[in-house]
């Protein structure tokens, strides 16, 4: 028998994207972090389906009605309008009738107690972020797990435990929260994408042409940076009143800054290597050379400062909301619930501070971890110091 040699296919080299993903995968806390963050970002958007007191859905007489599925499309959760189906007493039969609109926890007990063949399903908490005290069943200032007995349409019903108690107006803080996680991730987010949009092309330009070109840009820069921010904010607050989008455009026209003088930087680098004297010089279009040759070379410093962009966000949202000059009211913030928490800490209403202050730390731990985790893939040092 002849020796026949095992012919092995060589293995594809990985490509650096695929070195760094892998590298990115083996810091455990930044990418269970990674996942923990993007998994329950997904899932807020759908918390009308999970946390709210708009019933899934209602058996009436023969028909279906799914009151959470409306309001969830119909419902802006990022404090610009809040709109909801309106759904009168009677036409769902609830006791009382008139053009009140439904509550649907009542309703479910009533519908027990007739045993009539309606029914009502009910998200597993029961209680939304707006709901105050002009809803049956709200308290000021329950306690952590504490119910509520009330009366509806003369039935004595019982409260479920509210996990978080309730803040000065009866709202429920567990709902709030929630609510409140939703909006800040997507506000960071959004300010950091707006920033990088303004801030990367102005770099950009900046750093390549140089000369007086990167002379008058960086006086621009010099000129907007030394604008207060604080009292710009006040101004137009006062002047067209709180909103998401006008708080989004104040921190986009200055958080850009930063990323501008990265991308200056890198820029300024790039362009005095041989690849792009050898664009220049077979005659690349200078539009080309910035976005197909520079930039994909000049993304690793702001990719790396993407997590952190979206801390400092988060961080400016709740300062905003704590002192009164940030999404309006009853938009569910966590720097408002540290507001009323702390003006009520005297009372011994301490879940009013500790709940907010909780959902915020545990939030930016997990966008901290990430973000270290991302730095240390983009390193080009083979061994990761984090651990």
């Amino acid at each position: 028998m002849s020796n026949q040699k095992k012919e092995t296919t060589p293995e594809k080299p990985l490509t650096i994207n695929q070195r760094r993903w892998s590298k990115f995968k083996g810091l455990k806390r930044g990418y269970y972090s990674f996942y923990i963050l993007i998994g329950a970002f997904l899932l807020s958007f759908f918390l009308p389906l999970f946390i709210g007191s708009k019933a899934l859905m209602v058996s009436y007489e023969g028909e279906l009605y799914f009151p959470a599925l409306r309001a969830t499309w119909n419902h802006a959760t990022w404090g610009l309008v809040q709109i909801s189906e309106y759904v009168p007493r009677d036409e769902l039969g609830q006791e009382g009738g008139g053009d009140e609109g439904v509550n649907y926890r009542a309703l479910q007990a009533q519908y027990e107690l007739e045993d009539e063949g309606n029914w009502v399903i009910m998200p597993m908490y029961p209680y939304d972020p707006f709901e105050d005290l002009g809803t049956e069943g709200n308290k000021v200032f329950m306690a952590p797990f504490e119910t509520e007995s009330y009366t509806v349409a003369g039935m004595e019903l019982e409260s479920t435990p509210r996990i978080f108690g309730t803040d000065n107006n009866g709202r429920d803080v567990f709902s709030r929260m929630a609510y409140g996680f939703n909006i800040s991730i997507m506000f960071a987010l959004v300010v950091a994408l707006s920033s990088y949009l303004i801030g990367i092309p102005f770099g950009a330009l900046s750093g390549y042409f140089g000369g007086w070109t990167d002379m008058l840009l960086q006086r621009v820069v010099e000129i907007w940076s030394t604008l207060p921010f604080l009292f710009l904010v006040i101004i137009f607050v006062a002047l067209m009143g709180p909103s998401f989008f006008l708080l989004v455009a104040l921190l986009a026209f200055f958080g850009w800054i930063g990323i501008s003088l990265l991308m200056r930087a890198e820029f300024y680098r790039e362009k005095s290597k041989d690849y792009v004297a050898a664009a220049v010089s077979i005659g690349v279009p200078t539009r080309q050379i910035l976005v197909k040759h520079i930039l994909p070379n000049s993304l690793v410093p702001i990719i790396t400062y993407f997590p952190f962009a979206v801390v400092l966000n988060i961080s400016s949202l709740v300062s905003l909301d704590f002192l009164g000059f940030g999404l309006a009211p009853p938009t569910p913030s966590w720097g408002a619930m540290v507001g009323v928490g702390l003006q009520n800490i005297t009372t011994g209403y301490w879940w009013l501070v500790i709940v907010p202050l909780a959902a915020m730390f545990i939030t930016l731990l997990l966008t901290v971890f990430i973000g270290e985790a991302v730095r240390e893939a983009f390193d080009p040092k083979v061994f990761s110091r984090l651990r």
